[in-house]
């Protein structure tokens, strides 16, 4: 299930409006209409074969093969698609696209949901997006400061996986790290390009990339506490034997230059 999370790090630099090349990936079946008033906010994501859930968005998940995304303006359609972390690197005209009122309820079901992987469904839902809104937009290149996920001069603490499925979960009694206060997040056959994402989106040291040159995945826990110590940076240090370079990031923010409100279905 894709969350509304991770810095685009890795730079996508397009600066002329993208268009959509023929015969690009869609779905079988494809609903977008007008949500009913909630005060839940925006729930879902897309569901691949190889998508990576924590237990409690197992049991909240859309079934294999499908997107199913609810109470969503466009923007919140456009970061879960295009994988933006936060609603700020969004840049947009209308005030319905990303402050208004208005939501969408989303299902779409692709072709055959037992093969189809979690970046394709998002690629589905790129051109459903285009589609159906009529939207048109562009890639503004910038550099911010972020970090770089190194290896520490003693070397990585890491333990090769020996779980069969990526897994991730968080402490006890803890949801998704935010704020301050102790955090601990337990992952199963992550790899470092894994990490550097979850740290951007939750380590508060800005956007990451991968500079530790480590291509396996590992099982491993990390726990830090901002306040009382020890701090995300030394945790990496001691616990996995790596270590946040703070550096400068080429990221990108999503310009939508135009949207219409879409038809009926």
């Amino acid at each position: 299930m894709t969350r509304l999370k991770i810095f685009a790090a890795a730079g996508i630099f397009l600066l002329a409006i993208e268009a959509l090349p023929a015969q690009q990936p869609v779905f079988e079946v494809a609903s977008v209409k007008p949500s009913r008033p909630s005060a839940g906010g925006v729930t879902g994501g897309c569901h691949g074969i190889d998508s990576v859930l924590t237990p409690a968005e197992k049991a909240n998940a859309a079934p294999l093969g499908r997107c199913v995304i609810n109470d969503a303006r466009l923007s919140h359609l456009v970061s879960i698609a295009w994988g933006l972390d936060t609603m700020q690197m969004i840049e947009s005209g209308p005030d319905w696209i990303q402050r208004g009122i208005e939501r969408y309820d989303v299902v779409a079901k692709a072709e055959d949901p037992s093969k189809a992987t979690e970046q394709q469904l998002l690629t589905m839902l790129q051109n459903l997006l285009v589609e159906r809104f009529q939207m048109k937009f562009h890639r503004r290149p910038v550099e911010t400061s972020g970090f770089a996920l190194a290896i520490d001069k003693n070397g990585p603490k890491l333990q090769a996986s020996k779980s069969e499925d990526s897994d991730l979960s968080f402490g006890k009694g803890e949801g998704k790290p935010s704020g301050d206060g102790p955090r601990t997040i337990h992952a199963r056959r992550y790899s470092m390009v894994m990490l550097v994402r979850l740290l951007s989106a939750f380590g508060g040291q800005g956007p990451g990339i991968d500079k530790t040159g480590l291509d396996g995945v590992y099982d491993f826990t990390l726990s830090w506490d901002d306040d009382a110590g020890p701090t995300l940076p030394t945790a990496l240090r001691e616990q996995l034997g790596l270590r946040m370079e703070p550096q400068k990031v080429p990221i990108s923010y999503f310009v939508i230059d135009s949207a219409q409100r879409p038809s009926a279905n």
